[in-house]
């Protein structure tokens, strides 16, 4: 399924991560939902001056904002190349947003540059 197929989820979920979300996030945030409640994604990250890498993407849904989500992410079909991150849900949902809105600007389904820098713990 593409972002495009994506139907919003109702307002009802979406209030219970409102207080976590803020400004023109919130614009995306049904269809974050949405996406986040499907547990899989398949992608592309961008590589400068070279191909873009496939990756899966999988996680756990949780009922709650505060639950923690687990992703686990592998590049290229290569299990060596897999890696994985525990944060909260509401964290998770604000960075399906922002890959929604790169999508929306650029067409590719790439998650962020924070993403990555938490992934591969840059910053620790």
């Amino acid at each position: 399924m593409s972002i495009e197929q994506l139907q919003p989820a109702s307002a009802q979920q979406a209030s219970v991560y409102l207080p976590y979300i803020q400004g023109t996030k919130r614009n995306f945030l049904p269809y974050a939902i949405s996406l986040y409640q499907k547990g899989v994604l398949e992608g592309h990250r961008k590589i400068e001056a070279s191909d873009n890498i496939p990756f899966v993407a999988t996680w756990n849904v949780a009922s709650l904002p505060s639950d923690l989500t687990r992703c686990r992410m592998q590049f290229d079909g290569d299990a060596d190349l897999s890696y994985e991150i525990i944060l909260a849900s509401s964290e998770f949902v604000s960075f399906l947003i922002e890959l929604m809105d790169n999508y929306k600007r650029n067409r590719l389904t790439d998650f962020s540059q924070a993403f990555y820098r938490k992934l591969l713990r840059v910053d620790e």
